[in-house]
């Protein structure tokens, strides 16, 4: 029976670090067994997960020896810290380790949907040539808002003025003479003059109860008609129903979303045939070069926990 349990996908180089010392199962299809993963958690002292294995009710009850929880990527929902905490389980999240992936995604994002010609492709091979009808924007000179202003969101605004954008960021636990904005550029204003004023819009928010929902009908009427929304942080952040409703009505200018309310998405939802949506399975954060830092922390954390607990 294993010491470590792996239930979702980990770089082989990282999860062969951890079978250096320990007995470790890695099967990345355990994230959709539940039961044959409660199966084999009562010897493991350390579960590995990404976002998607709920760390919680049956998996905990079933971990009676866990000592440790490793999270490969940042994201703390769908784990039950509070009771990791009560029960002794440290939990280790790959702080830092994925930020210049999601932030060259949001930035890829920004240029993709100002632009707008990269919805045509059907269109052009059919012998369509809708030249004028794409004649978007460059990013330059444009605004980029970033709503919460944590690494990932400065690194997004580094790159961002690189490319000519200003920056504009709201952070509620960040007072607005926090030297941090000035270090990045950045105008720190309140949430709704953000989505007032920004042409394209980030999220950077944690889903907690104050964010559930935080991009709903009333922010959305907020924001300029042509202006563009970008989530790659937390599904549940953002009404994908009153988003869907919004891109029909032609009330902002177009979406791109990595990160859903349920994931995988169900099928048949809002989010169906909606224009000027791009739509990507909660990959902002996963590059190879992503996979490889994110799992060689993790390994690293979770084998030196162990190791000072045996």
């Amino acid at each position: 029976m294993p010491d470590i349990v792996i239930s979702e996908f980990m770089d082989e180089a990282a999860v062969d670090l951890l079978r250096a010392d320990f007995d470790v199962v890695h099967d990345a299809t355990l994230v959709d067994k539940p039961e044959e993963l409660a199966a084999i958690l009562p010897t493991a002292r350390a579960l590995i997960v990404r976002n998607r294995t709920q760390v919680r009710g049956a998996v905990l009850a079933a971990g009676t020896k866990l000592e440790v929880v490793g999270r490969l990527g940042v994201g703390l929902d769908n784990i039950d810290v509070d009771t990791c905490k009560a029960r002794g389980i440290t939990v280790f999240p790959a702080t830092g380790a994925n930020d210049v992936s999601v932030a060259e995604y949001v930035v890829c994002g920004a240029l993709m949907l100002l632009r707008g010609a990269y919805f045509a492709s059907a269109e052009v091979a059919d012998g369509g040539w809708p030249r004028n009808r794409l004649m978007g924007r460059e990013v330059m000179g444009h605004s980029l808002g970033l709503i919460g202003f944590g690494s990932i969101a400065r690194e997004t605004a580094k790159r961002a003025r690189a490319l000519g954008m200003t920056i504009l960021a709201h952070d509620p636990f960040l007072p607005d003479d926090h030297p941090v904005f000035a270090e990045y550029g950045a105008t720190p204003l309140s949430l709704n003059d953000l989505l007032a004023q920004a042409e394209a819009i980030s999220l950077h928010v944690p889903l907690t109860d104050a964010t559930r929902g935080l991009i709903g009908a009333e922010a959305l009427k907020r924001m300029r008609p042509d202006a563009v929304l970008i989530n790659a942080a937390r599904g549940g952040v953002v009404d994908e129903a009153a988003l869907a409703e919004a891109l029909k009505a032609g009330q902002i200018a177009g979406a791109m979303l990595d990160v859903f309310d349920r994931e995988p998405l169900p099928g048949g939802g809002p989010l169906v045939g909606v224009p000027n949506l791009i739509l990507t399975p909660h990959i902002a954060g996963v590059t190879v070069e992503s996979n490889v830092r994110v799992s060689g922390v993790i390994a690293h954390a979770v084998l030196g926990a162990l190791k000072e607990r045996a």
